[in-house]
């Protein structure tokens, strides 16, 4: 317990440090940003935070001309850099954004916390079980933030719809249906690249040694060396909202299995059906493809009371036992809400607001840790080729 002396002097201490930060910001609490892996999303998000007030002042990619249409699409006076390391030697940048491939996402968060940068980073947080556990020691050790880019935290309809389950309306949940389906385009051999303008061996960092390829570095999603495929690409995004709904984060049994019936490009599968069991308290599937993109992101909650789907657009509770058992229609739902904007927008915001109160953002590191070990769980058990159990992992 605290004596009042003490609690005198944490309280002199919090506040101090608070306005010092608020010096640091400098002048009407401008927050200064930079974007490392400055590819569509990150360009996105930067566009996001310079339309809320925040000051782009660097952009760092291995590719030139991706710093080029960072200055083109959100400030001309940003800097550009190809090595990350030297955005966070600045003492003027406050955090960074980062949209890298997976494989860096660990790397560039440990280095910009220990450069004292809060951090925006897009999921999933990192590129394998072991990553997550290293970085949140780092981040336990250390006073900065790290907002994870699971925007549904933000989103309004998506945090009624977590009211809503957690008020019992939907009674015993034992099955969630997740699914997602992308009409992804192929490479398409004459996209422009110009190979003498980026540093392939950067881009690898600790990747294995491979030759210089345009289809790895704009589909690197889709090869195990930079990415997870379906699992941590889309499905996470639903793992997330599954483990904040059902205040449960901890698989216990997976088993999955995929293959690319039609990207022969591929390594991770275009096509994939994956399943976890919480403990014998609940089951998860997720069913996904990238040929076709009618529903995109679905999730459903089956309860014994009520059903409750819940998309990108906006939510639906629809009662159990109103219509006759086995007709396919769906009874008028009783609740039911749409979506007023893109929940980016929100969790930016929420981001530049922690930096300047220094509270806690929507999307907590430990729970964005949880929703990539599950991914991780369900590629692992893929490709062993057999049904996976945690303490296999």
């Amino acid at each position: 317990m605290m004596t009042p002396t003490t609690r005198r002097l944490f309280l002199t201490t919090t506040v101090a440090t608070a306005a010092s930060y608020r010096r640091i910001l400098g002048a009407n609490d401008r927050i200064r940003l930079a974007g490392l892996g400055c590819g569509g999303r990150t360009r996105h998000l930067l566009s996001l935070a310079a339309q809320q007030g925040a000051e782009v002042v660097a952009a760092c990619d291995v590719y030139e001309p991706r710093i080029d249409l960072v200055r083109e699409k959100v400030n001309p006076q940003a800097a550009g850099y190809v090595d990350y390391r030297q955005v966070l030697e600045r003492t003027d940048i406050d955090a960074v954004i980062i949209g890298s491939p997976d494989h860096w996402h660990v790397p560039m968060t440990i280095d910009a916390i220990r450069a004292g940068k809060d951090v925006y980073v897009e999921k999933p947080v990192s590129h394998n079980i072991e990553e997550g556990r290293r970085l949140l020691e780092v981040a336990k050790a250390s006073r900065q933030l790290v907002q994870v880019g699971y925007q549904q935290r933000s989103w309004e309809h998506f945090q009624r719809a977590r009211e809503i389950i957690a008020s019992g309306k939907l009674g015993k949940i034992t099955l969630i249906l997740a699914s997602w389906y992308q009409a992804y385009t192929e490479f398409d051999p004459a996209t422009p690249f110009e190979a003498a303008k980026i540093d392939w061996k950067r881009f690898l960092g600790s990747a294995p040694e491979q030759p210089l390829s345009p289809m790895r570095y704009f589909r690197w999603r889709w090869f195990w060396d930079f990415g997870g495929g379906h699992l941590t690409d889309l499905y996470s995004h639903w793992c997330d909202v599954i483990h904040w709904f059902m205040n449960e984060d901890r698989p216990t049994e997976v088993q999955s299995m995929g293959a690319s019936y039609a990207w022969k490009f591929a390594e991770c599968p275009d096509t994939i059906s994956t399943m976890w069991d919480y403990g014998g308290r609940f089951a998860v599937t997720y069913n996904g493809t990238l040929h076709c993109h009618l529903e995109g992101g679905t999730l459903i909650f089956r309860g014994d009371k009520a059903m409750l789907r819940i998309t990108r657009d906006g939510f639906a509770v629809y009662p159990e036992g109103v219509i006759p058992r086995e007709r396919t229609q769906y009874p008028e739902p009783e609740i039911q809400m749409r979506s007023l904007e893109d929940g980016t927008v929100a969790h930016v915001r929420n981001f530049l607001e922690s930096i300047r109160s220094r509270r806690p953002p929507n999307a907590p590191l430990e729970a964005a840790v949880a929703a990539a070990d599950a991914a991780h769980f369900g590629n692992l058990a893929l490709r062993r080729g057999k049904r996976l159990r945690r303490e296999e992992v």
